[in-house]
């Protein structure tokens, strides 16, 4: 490996590791963003990267920001939104970052909890909805608006909010003068809030000492280089993208293109052409989805090419791995002469992804195995890696070499797993968080009493690697690689007279959505008002009908993150008990007997959406 690979995770601190890649590779292509329709994607070398960053430190100072206060980041992916995190970091302040698309509510109280002093975001909009919140923010005192032009009237007892443009301006000199002190290795480098126990989000204390031990020994086990090319799309305030979506690029001088938006994410691809793809399960899914209904849409001759190239490369795959435990596959196959249409399919395949990918890499969540096993099987460098938030966030991830779509890899170098009780992975070692953001109790009931982290999920020991098992706790993981609590989500909404029963869905699904028994009096009570047939049982599929309920319940969950609200509702009013195996004696609900009860409707409420 080159030395200007590793050169810049030598250093202690994230902010000494940009300065370092700024050093090594000035000329080097760093960022890319699209600039507008017809125009091409502008760039930035390493150099110009570092002098914005340097800007955006000036006008932070300016603003009064300093060691260990918190800046908010409610930004898009883009070149702004990584001035800010890389300024913060200069300085020695700590990065809050959001997810755009959350609800305000969530959003206020992350600001308000972390005691936010400087907040950047993309619209005054933004800042009205947060203000509408009956979160009060007392620590801010400034709101820098990235697409603002005019200064804003100052509004007593208000922050200042101010364009960013000018906000920059201001810091000019100070950007030119002298740079404040560095950070040390045990600083917190951003607090990084997940859903709890509790319902409300938990921040997560990351050092710069967790994120650059994680990011070193993530170069050092896949070994990208500064040829490589990232398309960063997941949230900036997910760790799996900080970390191996961001800073890994900075690590190995890579290039990194901010995609326009999940919409066009495909139509990036052909464009950027990227070589590193960091994505969650649903991504590679929803191809897979495309590859599989382009087949059907082909004749009976097309079907059978298309399996016969899928099974000859998924034994072939399997025997180059030495897999021979657990994924079955045709093993007169193997050194079998190549289907003649494996070639020109793997080829349409790699053409989805932009024709250039060295390395598919997925996490945040598990990955269904048939589209693993197909995209494997037709020469698709699919690697799947585990972690959590609190674990900076990558505990493990298969290598090129090593790639059993049954596990998650070896721990990386720098971290110790055990299995403990109940089968419980746990792990000990520098990339584990320095505790939960204003919560000492919930930070020492995260580890066990010799200091090990309990991760909650049950797993083994596979040769060394980790094959997980399942969870200990009923914690949904969606198919995007949010996670959240059912039970707190059903507490919230069973506040609601209407709601009997509830149950939230959404394991492995793209979005999160809900079984819902009706109090049978206020039910007849609500269709009366509305002029509905609360006799009819087709009534409870209407989508006026669950439109109205839907709202109901996100009146009541406001402050959830978005992705915990319920984009999808499957009304019944039979209500679920012991006697019809619904409900254990101790009145608690049978998730699986009642998934297995309304598995067809289920599936057919995925595909069919009832939502708003």
């Amino acid at each position: 490996m080159s030395a200007s690979v590793i050169e810049p995770w030598l250093q202690p601190t994230l902010a000494h590791a940009l300065q370092a890649r700024v050093a090594a590779t000035p000329s080097l292509p760093a960022y890319r963003e699209f600039a507008g329709k017809g125009q091409p994607w502008k760039q930035y070398s390493w150099q110009e990267a570092g002098a914005a960053v340097t800007g955006f430190r000036g006008a932070m100072q300016h603003s009064g920001v300093r060691h260990g206060d918190r800046v908010g980041i409610w930004l898009p992916n883009s070149v702004n939104a990584m001035c800010v995190d890389q300024a913060a970091l200069q300085i020695g302040a700590i990065s809050v970052p959001v997810h755009t698309t959350d609800n305000p509510a969530s959003i206020a109280y992350i600001f308000d909890d972390a005691e936010v002093s400087l907040l950047v975001l993309s619209s005054l909009n933004q800042w009205e909805r947060l203000r509408a919140t009956s979160y009060a923010m007392d620590a801010l005192h400034t709101v820098v608006v990235a697409d603002l032009q005019d200064q804003v009237a100052p509004v007593p007892g208000q922050p200042r909010v101010v364009p960013l443009v000018q906000w920059l301006q201001a810091g000019s000199s100070l950007a030119m003068g002298a740079a404040p002190a560095l950070p040390a290795a045990q600083d917190v480098a951003a607090i990084v809030y997940t859903s709890g126990t509790t319902g409300k989000p938990k921040g997560v204390m990351l050092t710069h000492a967790n994120v650059v031990t994680d990011v070193s020994a993530f170069v050092e086990r896949l070994q990208p280089n500064a040829q490589d090319r990232f398309l960063s799309f997941l949230p900036l305030s997910h760790t799996f993208e900080r970390t191996v979506g961001y800073y890994l690029a900075v690590a190995c001088g890579a290039c990194t293109s901010y995609a326009r938006s999940a919409a066009l994410l495909m139509q990036d691809m052909q464009t950027e052409k990227p070589t590193m793809l960091v994505c969650v399960p649903r991504i590679y899914e929803r191809a897979h989805a495309k590859v599989l209904e382009k087949v059907q849409e082909g004749g009976e001759a097309e079907r059978t090419a298309f399996e016969a190239a899928v099974q000859w490369g998924w034994a072939n795959f399997c025997a180059r791995q030495g897999i021979t435990d657990v994924h079955k596959h045709d093993a007169s196959l193997i050194n079998a002469p190549k289907p003649a249409a494996h070639a020109a399919i793997a080829q349409q395949i790699a053409s989805l992804f932009g024709g250039s990918i060295r390395m598919a890499i997925t996490g945040g969540a598990a990955i269904a195995h048939s589209t693993a096993k197909v995209f494997l099987a037709l020469d698709v460098p699919l690697l799947q890696g585990y972690g959590m938030t609190e674990t900076s966030p990558v505990i493990s991830v298969v290598t090129l070499q090593s790639n059993d779509p049954s596990t998650v890899g070896e721990p990386l170098p720098c971290v110790q797993v055990r299995i403990g009780a109940q089968r419980e992975l746990q792990v000990r070692g520098p990339i584990v968080m320095k505790g939960y953001w204003k919560r000492p109790q919930e930070s020492a009931a995260a580890l066990t009493e010799d200091g090990w982290l309990r991760t909650g999920d049950q797993a083994e020991l596979v040769k060394g690697r980790i094959r997980l098992m399942g969870r200990l706790k009923e914690i949904i993981v969606t198919s995007t690689g949010e996670k959240l609590s059912p039970a707190d989500l059903e507490l919230s909404w069973l506040a609601d007279p209407l709601i009997e029963q509830i149950m939230v869905l959404g394991d492995h699904r793209p979005y999160v959505s809900a079984i819902a028994v009706l109090n049978a009096e206020n039910w007849d009570m609500l269709a009366a008002a509305n002029g509905w047939d609360a006799s009819n049982p087709d009534t409870l599929r209407q989508p006026v009908v669950v439109q109205t309920i839907l709202q109901r319940l996100h009146a009541l969950s406001t402050d959830f993150p978005s992705y915990a609200q319920p984009r999808a509702l499957l009304l019944t009013t039979e209500p679920w008990s012991v006697e019809n195996q619904l409900l254990t004696p101790t009145m608690k609900v049978k998730r699986k007997q009642i998934l297995e009860r309304y598995s067809v409707e289920v599936d057919g409420m995925y595909s069919g959406r009832r939502s708003i």
